[in-house]
């Protein structure tokens, strides 16, 4: 007999080799008809691999995250099944779950299209229906090399070929079908269910790498029913209409020249004034809460990124060349050593200390050209980044106050729904558990005495210390991971910088990390989707644009701007020869906020006549109160308070 632990804390004894199948059949016929595998002492397998020993056991559905993620993976494998009774002669790759979904990677000579993806999916559906059984083999490591190279899956017999010798090889077979997969997986095909649906083709080198062949990736989506299979579709049509790279064309924001600058975005003016208006109003954030600021080189000797250990971990990722004199320069990556290097002038006491430097600093990472993505990923950026330096006693209460700063400026841009990671030590990491359990400790303190709610990610954190992440939900439900705090014991002592303390002796500094945008770039691209391009008043490039409604009233329109602009406010004329009607159109497909008309009646009174973006109201009032109220409304959120 076994003792099976539920996750109620009642117990169970059942026979030994007792599988997933009977335990959720013991439970309830529901539960077994739902099961999609089960977690036996923290590892998920198998809904029919025997239990053999006393075991805390939770039964997995598609309502549970990991649930889902196996649900997709299998998912994956049905989609490569229906590929190869389409098409015999391709041969199938890898096909991992991701977020929201799966892809799989195919060697074909012709190419696919989305045209063949209604032949797919219908092909899939039938292998669901049949409710093919899914088994597990495992297979010693030469008869796998040869089983998939005697079916003409040169690929798979490579992978193989590339793991170690005792690895243990497993495979799943479903009917015709099967596949090299470690699992665990569905219990058959029909537990998938119908709400899955492919989304775009692309191409993909063979592991990644750009000296390998160029492979086909089908990319899908899978739920656990057709509702949540809806909704995300939704939400993906939504996300197309909000993409900030049509809209930054057509408010003339920004574009990018992937020729000459891959991965650099080229700023237009209306574009460069809301990146300018951020900086603003964070330098603003930052005076007012004890900042100072600098800027530091963007070229320096790459021995800076070597003593703080990024050129071992990120050295490919680095733009670096040797001048004539033999000296290996680094275009930055980010603004670390340069901090540092800024601190290390003069001798500091423990009185300078909490000492906050902040930094607008302009960094470069080599990002693969296939993962380039407008704003939201680019190998130019600029970083609001800040380095907070405080004894050991202070660290604490800085993570404090500067975990309220970025809940504060989320706000200020209405995002309240934000979630918190702690990212814990990684496997490859410097520095000692002692100094680690530190760390991760003030950063958990600071979090739970003051009652914020946040997931553990184990082993996510800097290869130099844990941080907080922040995930932040936009207006259609999409997560964005934007800044992070991140508390460092390991680079002080690199870059051996100190301050005399009370007792006239030297001690080394703790080192905070800190990004509240992260990426100025990035974080306009999300708040460009988040407003699907209607910006707050104040962050707006163009405010207010005056139209009159026929030529005659020019001149008033002029005088109206004139107040506006005088006053300090954004505004423009339109006096071209067009109806009224064609002006609003167009000026509201340009996202600008407020359109004033003026006519006759306008011009006797010394009025104008509003209407809003995203509104046919109209409303009729003096001049000056109009820029009195606009003045009001386009102030930075934080001055409201």
């Amino acid at each position: 007999m076994v003792a099976i632990k539920l996750p109620d804390g009642s117990i169970m004894n059942m026979e030994s080799g007792v599988n997933g199948f009977d335990i959720a059949n013991k439970i309830s016929p529901n539960l077994a008809k739902a099961a999609l595998a089960v977690t036996v002492n923290g590892t998920t397998q198998d809904l029919s691999t025997p239990i053999t020993t006393d075991a805390t056991v939770t039964v997995i559905t598609a309502k549970d995250k990991e649930g889902l993620h196996i649900l997709r993976h299998s998912c994956s494998h049905v989609m490569a099944q229906a590929v190869k009774e389409l098409w015999p002669d391709v041969q199938v790759t890898i096909g991992p779950a991701i977020e929201n979904g799966f892809y799989y990677d195919f060697a074909r000579k012709e190419p696919f299209t989305t045209e063949d993806f209604a032949k797919i999916e219908e092909k899939m559906h039938e292998i669901v229906k049949r409710d093919e059984k899914l088994e597990r083999i495992v297979m010693p490591r030469d008869e796998a090399v040869k089983f998939f190279l005697d079916k003409g899956e040169h690929y798979k017999a490579e992978i193989i070929r590339d793991l170690p010798e005792d690895e243990t090889i497993s495979l799943y077979r479903q009917g015709n079908f099967t596949d090299l997969c470690r699992g665990p997986h569905v219990p058959s095909t029909g537990k998938i269910g119908n709400a899955f649906k492919l989304t775009k083709v692309a191409g993909a080198y063979w592991r990644g790498d750009s000296n390998n062949e160029m492979l086909q990736r089908i990319y899908a989506t899978a739920w656990a029913d057709k509702k949540d299979l809806d909704a995300y579709l939704q939400m993906l049509e939504e996300a197309a209409k909000r993409d900030h790279r049509k809209l930054g064309r057509e408010m003339d924001l920004f574009h990018f020249e992937p020729e000459y600058a891959p991965g650099a975005v080229f700023w237009h003016d209306k574009g460069y004034r809301v990146y300018r208006k951020l900086i603003e109003y964070m330098r603003n954030r930052q005076e007012h809460n004890g900042y100072i600021e600098i800027s530091t080189p963007r070229v320096m000797d790459r021995v800076l990124w070597e003593t703080s250990g990024h050129w071992e971990k990120y050295g490919a990722h680095n733009y670096s060349g040797q001048t004539e004199d033999g000296k290996w320069f680094c275009i930055k990556p980010m603004n670390c050593p340069g901090g540092l290097l800024v601190y290390k002038q003069g001798i500091k006491s423990y009185r300078d200390l909490p000492l906050r430097v902040a930094e607008f600093g302009k960094v470069n990472r080599y990002e693969a050209s296939g993962s380039l993505m407008g704003l939201m990923r680019v190998r130019e950026f600029t970083q609001d980044d800040a380095h907070i330096f405080c004894t050991p006693e202070q660290m604490e209460e800085e993570c404090i106050t500067t975990l309220k700063l970025i809940l504060d400026i989320y706000k200020d841009f209405g995002f309240d729904n934000v979630k918190i990671y702690l990212s814990t030590r990684p496997e490859k990491r410097i520095g000692s558990d002692e100094i680690w359990d530190l760390c991760e400790k003030a950063l958990a303190n600071a979090l739970t005495s003051h009652g914020y709610t946040f997931e553990i990610n184990e082993g996510e954190g800097a290869f130099y210390g844990p941080k907080l992440e922040f995930i932040l939900k936009d207006a259609i439900g999409r997560e964005w991971q934007c800044g992070t705090i991140q508390v460092d014991m390991n680079l002080p002592e690199r870059f051996d910088i100190s301050y005399i303390g009370e007792d006239g002796e030297k001690h080394r500094p703790v080192m905070l990390h800190r990004a509240l945008f992260g990426s100025i770039e990035r974080f306009l691209g999300i708040l460009i989707e988040n407003h699907a391009g209607k910006l707050p008043l104040w962050l707006s490039p163009e405010q207010v644009v005056v139209c009159p409604i026929v030529n005659e009233f020019d001149a008033y329109a002029e005088e109206v701007a004139a107040e506006l602009n005088k006053a300090g406010l954004k505004a423009k004329t339109d006096l071209r020869n067009e109806k009224i009607t064609y002006k609003i159109r167009e000026h509201s497909l340009a996202k600008i906020p407020v359109i004033a008309v003026v006519g006759a009646k306008e011009k006797e009174n010394g009025t104008v006549t509003i209407r809003r973006l995203g509104t046919e109201k109209q409303e009729i009032l003096k001049l000056e109160d109009f820029i009195g109220n606009l003045l009001e409304e386009a102030q930075m959120p934080h001055l409201h308070e």
